[in-house]
C-alpha cells in the first residue's frame, strides 16, 4: 500500500510538473518516493496480535483485532511513570459485527483511563451486510439478464475481497449464474492474494465455507485476477455479461477509468457503486446518476443503469460504536472522539450521553491535551 501511495506521489508531482514548466515555474518534488517507501519497509517489525511488547521504557503495547481489515488493530497502551499506572486505548478504525472473511471486533477492556476512538459513522447505524448481498445479487441477475457488464469501482484492500467472497457465495449456492469475475487492479490483486495467504485470520463462517465447498475464499473457477496492462485491455474486447472490480474506489484514477469510459455510454451494462462517494469526485457524480460526466477530459452519455449498494462499509456503524465505548464505561476517566466530521461528532456525542457514557470530549485542530 505504502509502495502504491508512493507511486500516485510520483504521478501527480510528474503531472503537476509539466502544468509548471508551461507557466515557467519550478517543479514539484513528491512528498515520498517509491525508492523511499521500499527503505521504509525495511524497518518494518511485525507484532502478533495480543503479543505485548515494550516499544520504550516504561510503556508496553499490545495489539488488537479491529475487525476492520485484514491486519488492523485497536492498540492497548499501558504507561508506568512516576509510581501510577495509566491505560491508554486507541481504536483506529473500529470493525463489524458479522461481516464477512473478518473476525468481530475485540471491545476495550473495562479498566481503560482514556479513550481515544474514531467516530466515522457516529451519527447513524449502517444497513445490514445481508441485505447488502441481497442486493448485490439483484444487481447481478438483473445485468445478467440483458448480457451486460457490471463494473464496480472499488476500494482495492477490504471492499474487493468483501464483493469477491459475496460473489463466490452466490455462485456456489447457485444464487446467481456462473459468469466471468474480473479483479483488475495491481494493488487489489496484491493485496487478495495476501489474504488468501493468511486463511487463519479469518472468521470462524469463512473458514467452513472454504471446508465445504473445498475451494478457498477469494478464488473460484470463474474469477480471474487481471496483472498486466494488456490483460486489462483485453477486457474491453470481451462481451458481458461480467462482473469486472477496479480501483480506484471513487473512480478518481486508475484502470477503472478506461472500464467505465468503455461500458458507460451502454445501456445493457451496469455502474455499480458500492461505498460512500466523496463530493465533487466521479463516483459521486455517478451515485447522484448525472447523464453526462467527463472521464479523461472527454464528455461521456452516461446511458448505462447506475446502482447503489449500501451496507458493505467496514466501519462500524453508531450502533457498534456505542458498544465499543460502553465497555468502559464506569473506569474511564475520559472517552476522546477522533476521526469524525464535527457534525457527526456532536450527534454521537448526544447519543453517549443519552446512553449515560461519558465523560466525552471532541478535541478541536491542533488541540493539547495533557493526561
Amino acid at each position: 500500500m505504502l509502495a502504491d501511495s508512493a507511486h500516485i506521489q510520483e504521478s501527480d508531482a510528474e503531472y503537476a510538473s509539466k502544468k509548471n514548466r508551461r507557466r515557467g515555474e519550478p517543479p514539484v518534488e513528491p512528498l515520498y518516493t517509491v525508492a523511499d517507501a521500499e527503505e521504509a519497509s525495511k524497518q518494518y517489525s511485525p507484532v502478533k496480535y495480543d503479543q505485548e511488547f515494550s516499544p520504550v521504557p516504561g510503556v508496553t503495547v499490545r495489539f488488537v483485532n479491529a475487525g476492520h481489515i485484514l491486519g488492523s488493530a485497536a492498540i492497548d497502551i499501558t504507561i508506568y511513570e512516576n509510581g501510577s499506572r495509566k491505560k491508554i486505548w486507541f481504536s483506529g478504525d473500529i470493525g463489524r459485527f458479522d461481516m464477512p472473511l473478518l473476525p468481530d471486533p475485540v471491545l476495550p477492556t473495562s479498566d481503560v483511563d482514556y479513550l481515544l476512538m474514531e467516530c466515522t459513522y457516529g451519527d447513524k447505524p449502517h444497513s445490514s451486510i445481508n441485505d447488502a448481498y441481497q442486493e448485490l445479487k439483484e444487481v447481478v441477475r438483473k445485468a445478467v439478464s440483458r448480457g451486460g457488464k457490471i463494473i464496480i469501482p472499488a476500494f482495492a484492500v477490504g471492499r474487493t475481497q468483501d464483493i469477491v467472497y459475496g460473489l463466490n457465495e452466490m455462485v456456489s449456492h447457485g444464487d446467481i449464474p456462473m459468469i466471468p469475475v474480473y479483479v483488475d487492479s495491481p494493488l487489489a490483486v496484491e493485496a487478495s492474494r495476501i489474504f488468501m495467504k493468511y486463511p487463519e485470520y479469518f472468521d470462524d463462517e469463512t473458514r467452513s465455507f472454504i471446508q465445504e465447498h473445498r475451494h478457498p475464499a477469494l478464488d473460484f473457477k470463474e474469477l480471474t485476477y487481471v496483472g498486466s496492462v494488456e490483460e486489462s485491455k483485453r477486457l474491453n474486447d470481451l462481451g458481458g455479461p461480467m462482473v469486472i472490480i477496479s480501483a480506484s474506489g471513487m473512480a478518481e484514477s486508475g484502470r477503472i477509468l478506461h472500464h467505465l469510459r468503455n461500458n458507460i455510454e451502454n445501456p445493457r451494462n451496469t455502474i455499480l457503486i458500492v461505498g460512500w462517494q466523496a463530493p465533487n469526485t466521479l463516483g459521486r457524480r455517478l451515485a447522484d446518476r448525472e447523464t453526462q460526466v467527463r472521464i479523461f477530459g472527454q464528455l461521456y452519455e452516461r446511458r448505462a443503469e447506475v446502482a447503489t449498494i449500501g451496507g458493505l462499509s467496514a466501519h462500524g456503524g453508531q450502533d457498534i460504536l456505542v458498544q465499543y465505548a460502553k465497555s468502559v464505561n464506569g473506569r474511564t476517566k475520559k472517552i476522546f472522539l477522533v476521526h469524525g466530521d464535527p457534525e457527526v461528532a456532536a450527534v454521537f456525542q448526544q447519543k453517549l450521553k443519552e446512553e449515560g457514557v461519558g465523560p466525552v470530549e471532541y478535541p478541536f485542530l491542533q488541540e493539547s491535551i495533557e493526561i
